[in-house]
């Protein structure tokens, strides 16, 4: 054989063996093939780093609920405003009437959601059906949402229950909350200048949580307010009554003038001038309508920058309440099954935008407005400013823990909210709302306690908390406020007299949730420079560790800033020894 046979029978046999062992391994006789398989990847989606919510890991897109009543369960009556926070209660029902295939038809429940945007006529309804269970325990039980903000003056309703035999009592459990959708719309000067609106006007459905937005801006940039909005006061903020959130915006809209009394100094003066709203206090729809009809106001301040004010709070009567421990557990899951499915899949959201628009019955509002604006947008006005308008958020389980404070270093956000402003309405309208229910009083964790026991050690999908980086400092100020936090002579400790502002201003800072905190420290002039120097920053840090041992998930790493300014930033002479005591302050700055 020739040497150049030689070479082609050895190619032949080389690529026979070859072959063969391919054809060997791909059998299956010698290895077993891999469960899965290794792929090349061209790019890989990660979840958002700050803010996000990493639901979709978790939670797998579930069959949406069907069109068809479900016709079966306990009958419950839902009464809702027209606001976005509710979108996982809408997917939960499936329809304004809960349908085949829903969450709550699953859990026992027949359920029918009804507009009411009336909180006077949300009262008066809980009433009557307090007195209808009395003669008939099986009748349809009623459940109404309300902006947690707004609970303390709701719960004047107590009085009036007490007579039907019964009391209020919170469903401990929420839908969701406002996140930028009220909201205080005001003439853009006021951003940069807050002392600006001294001696102007807010439209607002009064002791109502929008006008809560005011009232917290106004508290946080020291200035003054005048509740009564029957005069005007030049020297303070004044307000406008209307009937609701959406009238509020047509105040402002149409600019009629109100005749007022003008008041200097706590005295009438005799004189009537008229008065317009120069700016509103409202919410989706509300600040769509101001945009689009006239234009020329701004955000301001919103739940967007005071995110846990306004979550979604669900009442009922204590009656129904302990007479049905099955169906408040069964409304709860309902609610936190489908809470993940709109947080994590748009086709469930934008289900539940739907049968919002068939709720709220606005011709011109189709699924595809909710959905809009329970994202946020910035587009322009009337004017072609760019603004802000909507914004709202669903919770799932664990937001209800992180809410009310089951979480693990938790505290409870709501009781802050609650008692923050239950103490602001009370102070401005002694008359009409001289105390209000303590939140104890009708506040059982123990349905979400039993819940939380079930669900350990399982998996479920995490609350959505806020990120804070360090080195992050505050860019845009929302407001800036002195506090007189008494220390012990030349120290930075606290004397006892400190513990009630230092509760007050924990309080106030939890409700501004999303907001970064600076502390500012100062000192009179008495002593070494040098020595004042570090005092005010032991001082301010001293404030800066209270705040998070009180609470780690309120004031997370990074969220707390503090800065150091000696006696170089006077307020008051330090010639009297009640100018030196306004020097001695501590200013906290909230802003983004």
């Amino acid at each position: 054989m020739t040497t150049r046979g030689k070479i082609v029978i050895g190619l032949l046999l080389v690529a026979a063996l070859y072959f063969g062992i391919n054809k060997l391994v791909s059998s299956g006789a010698v290895f077993k093939k891999a469960e899965t398989q290794s792929v090349m990847l061209n790019s890989i989606e990660l979840p958002a780093a700050t803010g996000g919510s990493r639901a979709t890991i978790v939670v797998p897109l579930a069959p949406l609920p069907g069109t068809a009543p479900a016709d079966k369960g306990t009958p419950v009556v839902w009464e809702v405003m027209a606001w976005n926070s509710q979108m996982a209660g809408m997917l939960a029902n499936g329809g304004p009437r809960s349908t085949m295939g829903s969450s709550m038809a699953a859990n026992g429940l027949d359920l029918q959601i009804v507009r009411q945007d009336d909180v006077s006529k949300m009262q008066a309804d809980l009433v009557k059906n307090a007195l209808d269970l009395q003669n008939k325990p099986a009748m349809p039980g009623l459940i109404v949402s309300i902006m947690g903000d707004g609970l303390p003056a709701f719960s004047a309703v107590q009085t009036q229950l007490q007579k039907a035999g019964t009391s209020l009592q919170i469903i401990p459990y929420s839908v969701g909350k406002s996140f930028g959708e009220d909201k205080l719309m005001g003439p853009k000067e006021w951003l940069d200048s807050p002392k600006s609106a001294l001696g102007k006007t807010i439209a607002c459905y009064l002791r109502d949580g929008d006008q809560n937005i005011a009232l917290k801006w106004c508290a946080d940039n020291g200035l003054k307010v005048n509740p009564d909005e029957t005069t005007y006061d030049p020297e303070a903020v004044n307000f406008m009554a209307a009937s609701d959130f959406l009238v509020a915006a047509e105040k402002y809209i149409l600019g009629k003038p109100e005749a007022r009394t003008k008041v200097v100094n706590g005295k009438n003066t005799g004189v009537i001038v008229d008065v317009v709203a120069d700016a509103v206090a409202t919410w989706t729809p509300g600040d769509v309508n101001i945009a689009k009809q006239r234009g020329g106001l701004v955000n301001i301040v919103s739940t967007k920058d005071y995110s846990n004010q306004m979550p979604n709070i669900m009442v009922t009567t204590k009656r129904w309440y302990d007479a049905h421990p099955k169906e408040v557990l069964g409304l709860m899951t309902a609610f936190a099954v489908a809470g993940d499915q709109v947080k994590s899949h748009p086709e469930a959201l934008a289900r539940a935008a739907d049968i919002s628009a068939t709720v709220y019955g606005d011709q011109d509002k189709p699924g595809a407005y909710w959905l809009k604006y329970y994202k946020s947008v910035s587009e322009a006005d009337r004017n072609g400013d760019v603004v802000e308008l909507g914004g709202s958020k669903a919770f799932n389980f664990s937001d209800n823990l992180n809410l009310f404070g089951l979480d693990e270093g938790g505290t409870n956000i709501y009781a802050a909210v609650y008692k923050t402003f239950g103490d602001v309405q009370s102070k401005l309208y002694p008359k009409e709302l001289p105390s209000y229910v303590p939140l104890a009083d009708m506040l059982d964790l123990t349905p979400l306690k039993k819940l939380q026991a079930q669900y350990k050690g399982k998996t479920v999908a995490p609350a959505e908390t806020q990120q804070f980086a360090a080195d992050d400092e505050i860019r845009q100020s929302v407001s800036k406020r002195a506090w007189n936090i008494a220390f012990n002579s030349g120290q930075s400790t606290f004397t006892p007299a400190a513990e009630r502002d230092l509760n007050q201003l924990f309080n106030d800072l939890v409700v501004a949730g999303r907001l970064k905190v600076a502390v500012h420290g100062h000192t009179d002039n008495t002593g070494d420079p040098s020595r004042n120097q570090q005092l005010s920053e032991d001082r301010a840090m001293a404030v800066q560790h209270w705040l998070q041992a009180k609470s780690r998930s309120a004031f997370p790493d990074g969220r707390v800033q503090v800065y150091a300014h000696g006696a170089t930033e006077p307020v008051a002479s330090n010639a009297t020894p009640d100018g030196k005591a306004k020097n001695r302050r501590v200013e906290i700055v909230l802003g983004n």
